[in-house]
């Protein structure tokens, strides 16, 4: 009677809710009419404008601000009263501001916009909150995305996405340009880092628990502790042919939406409130103008009701740098009648107000799509509470920078450090080993965190993060300093681009490795981002890579840690190693978690979420077609360029062992609708406690539209195993794993025989249709 009476209370509470839930739709969707009736056309396309917040701050141009930072009041007056726009983002200066700061500025922001304006429409404040609220002093720095891919976690990504909304909330911003959903398929590419790895699946599941961490389960973004989030970057953006940034892709529709397509399909059944636009080109359209994809893929197909906005200047860029429009006004035309929403100028607003306007009056852009752009652009302000709490207060937010909210962080660091090789099993190091640190990754906290970090490009992170701990430092901190020697060896040159090194000391780093035990080489590369870190060599540094061999030649055992945001090739001297740490961009807290795992307090956890390279001509992801694979002919030819990376998707290791046996199929044969039932035995055999990634993979033996891949990730889980513990871990397979796209798009099932594999064990079974 108990339980009866307790479960009509919980459905009553639910139903009651979602009544509320609609009652306050309906209320909104009747706000949002009537405001759009009252609204001129001048006004609806200042809601479409998204303006930088120097172009409004005191200084002698619209580029840059005097410091410390002021708005002007006649240019606000001119931005958001006379053109009437609707959103600022990013910070002044390319520089992290303190969150009372945020508070002072935005709130003279909504303050002009709510009172001194004909309609008293809030203004919707964006930044690009990555991995943590990256333009608040002060604020909890997480591991990059790329890094919380190793983790393999979603309850550690979803809670550190919760802990940077709270943060970007108490910095009074409501909207954050997060999670990147795009694949990290590319190791050439300067973005890479941005992404949670090479696999569909993986980003999947990932990206929606960020999403749920940044909006909440209920994505109910009227909660204080919650931003509204912006995926990111509708579609295929890394996929370049060249390997850089904002060049052409050729995508044909098969592996847009096999590959590229699945996790903004998941994030968008999540909730999720905008979505930013790809910069670039695929096949040979500009994205930003591209209505196929931005309405009847996106907005129809998807069913996507939210704000689409554009990344920074790229209406303009369809005229200045696409050359699909030969004047700006027939650029903004594209765009707009293509499906975007709001326009992120950045700095000429009056180029793209002005031109609207006019298209409008000219009936080359109907006002009934400037309603709709307004519609979903006046949503997202209603469902933030921004008409009722338009300013969110530091104060409230007791637990900003936190103990807590900086332990989540080591946590997530220490699940991601992945460890790839351990010969003779030199790691972990005793504590009181003679080591020397060495290299340019060894003794900075900007190489930790990666760009978006206080800066664009993190080049300002040592002004922000002087009271963390370098690599050095903290590894001073678990061995001591008496048994800590440093030398750089190479230098990374103040004020140059990322790739400017330099020899620092390099002889003296020489002479100090034959004093010490083991050698603690700490190699990778200085921040970067977008443009500035378009590369044409993907092996590591010529300065490094002879620092690495030269301390190899001491005969001393080299530990070497990598600090990269992309797997820069080490073939030349990987052999020379005994074991090798790859570190990725665990942020503030990475060098203690790295030092934990290099004496011993942490076990590592991580797995490569990315293919590594052994060469520059083979980069081919984990997810390839047999034809990669050819191998040798008996006799007849050497294949040199068989499918072999230096380490797989998925690789790391442990300081203690896991066996897997046990693996077995709810049946060997399968209907069509029905689905498959996986399990599999973990047991540790090591001698200390564990955590192991359980990945089932899937094989489509054979396919009649297109070549099948050779495996595809399917289904993964974390688990922890005290020594000698064993576990049962069960999994669910559906249709629509068995499926794949053909070469029109159309979703294909076919009757055949398919291969499960989890660790070394496989199974098979067949299914009929």
């Amino acid at each position: 009677m108990k339980l009866k009476n307790i479960t009509t209370v919980v459905f009553a509470g639910l139903f009651g809710f979602l009544a509320l839930a609609q009652e306050n739709g309906a209320k909104y969707e009747q706000e949002i009419e009537a405001l759009i009736k009252k609204m001129t056309v001048k006004e609806k396309v200042g809601q479409m404008a998204q303006i930088t917040l120097d172009v409004i701050g005191k200084g002698n141009d619209r580029y840059t601000s005097f410091e410390p930072l002021q708005l002007d009041e006649k240019e606000v007056k001119k931005a958001l009263g006379d053109y009437h726009i609707g959103s600022v983002l990013n910070t002044a200066n390319n520089r992290a501001l303190p969150k009372e700061k945020w508070y002072e500025i935005i709130k003279e922001i909504q303050d002009f916009s709510i009172n001194k304006t004909r309609l008293g429409i809030p203004n919707i404040y964006g930044v690009d909150e990555i991995h943590g609220a990256t333009y608040t002093a002060g604020a909890t720095m997480f591991p990059q995305q790329i890094a919380q891919g190793a983790a393999r976690n979603p309850a550690l990504t979803k809670q550190g996405a919760a802990i940077t909304a709270y943060e970007t909330r108490a910095s009074n911003i409501p909207w954050s340009f997060s999670p990147v959903l795009d694949l990290a398929l590319d190791p050439r590419f300067s973005r890479m880092w941005e992404s949670f790895g090479e696999d569909p699946y993986l980003c999947s599941v990932l990206g929606v628990a960020a999403i749920n961490g940044y909006e909440g389960d209920d994505n109910n973004i009227s909660n204080p502790t919650k931003v509204a989030v912006s995926l990111k970057h509708f579609l295929g953006y890394h996929a370049t042919i060249s390997g850089k940034d904002r060049t052409p892709s050729y995508i044909p529709e098969d592996a847009l939406r096999e590959y590229h397509l699945p996790a903004f399909e998941a994030a968008i059944a999540a909730g999720a409130h905008t979505i930013m636009i790809n910069s670039g080109i695929i096949n040979g359209v500009p994205v930003h103008a591209n209505y196929e994809l931005l309405t009847t893929l996106l907005k129809e197909e998807l069913g996507f009701k939210g704000l689409v906005v554009t990344d920074w200047a790229d209406i303009e860029n369809l005229h200045r740098r696409d050359r699909v429009a030969a004047t700006d006004k027939e650029a903004i035309m594209l765009a707009i009648n293509a499906g975007i929403d709001m326009s992120m100028i950045p700095y000429n607003y009056e180029v793209f107000c002005d031109g609207l306007v006019e298209l409008v009056n000219e009936g080359k852009v109907k006002e009934s799509r400037l309603d709709d752009a307004v519609r979903r652009i006046l949503k997202v302000k209603y469902e933030l509470g921004l008409f009722e709490t338009p300013n969110t207060n530091y104060k409230d937010y007791p637990e900003f920078g936190s103990k807590t909210h900086e332990k989540a962080s080591y946590e997530m660091a220490a699940e991601a450090i992945t460890l790839l090789k351990n010969d003779s099993g030199i790691l972990p190091l005793k504590k009181g080993t003679k080591v020397l640190v060495v290299g340019p990754n060894a003794n900075s906290m900007r190489t930790l965190n990666g760009a978006w970090t206080y800066s664009w490009q993190g080049e300002k992170t040592p002004e922000f993060a002087a009271q963390y701990n370098t690599i050095l430092e903290a590894v001073q901190n678990e061995n001591g300093k008496e048994n800590t020697t440093f030398v750089e060896g190479v230098a990374y040159k103040d004020g140059g681009s990322y790739y400017e090194e330099e020899k620092k000391d390099f002889d003296k780093a020489i002479e100090e490795a034959k004093n010490a035990e083991v050698i603690l080489l700490c190699l990778g590369e200085n921040t970067y981002t977008e443009k500035p870190g378009d590369l044409n060599d993907l092996y590591l540094s010529d300065y490094q890579t002879e620092l690495a061999l030269e301390l190899a030649k001491t005969g001393k055992p080299v530990v070497l840690i990598l600090n990269e945001g992309r797997p820069r090739i080490i073939s030349k001297f990987e052999r020379e190693t005994k074991a090798i740490v790859q570190a990725y961009l665990p942020g503030n807290f990475g060098g203690d978690a790295l030092a934990d795992i290099i004496f011993g307090d942490v076990n590592p956890s991580g797995k490569l979420p990315y293919t590594y390279p052994r060469y520059p001509n083979a980069t081919i992801s984990y997810i390839h077609k047999p034809s990669e694979e050819q191998k040798k002919a008996e006799g007849v030819y050497n294949y040199e360029a068989d499918y072999n990376p230096q380490f797989r998707f998925g690789d790391g290791l442990s300081y203690t062992t896991f066996e897997f046996s046990a693996l077995k199929l709810s049946s060997k044969n399968i209907k069509k609708g029905e689905n498959v039932e996986v399990s599999v035995v973990v047991k540790n055999t090591g001698k200390r406690e564990g955590k192991e990634v359980v990945e089932l993979y899937t094989s489509d033996l054979y396919a009649s539209s297109v070549t099948p891949d050779v495996k595809r990730l399917r289904r993964f889980q974390k688990i922890t195993l005290k020594r000698g513990e064993s576990k049962t871990v069960k999994f669910t397979l559906n249709p629509k794993d068995m499926s794949y796209f053909g070469r029109e798009g159309n979703e294909i099932l076919e009757a055949g025989e398919f291969e499960v594999m989890i660790d070394n064990l496989t199974s098979k079974f067949k299914l009929t249709l």
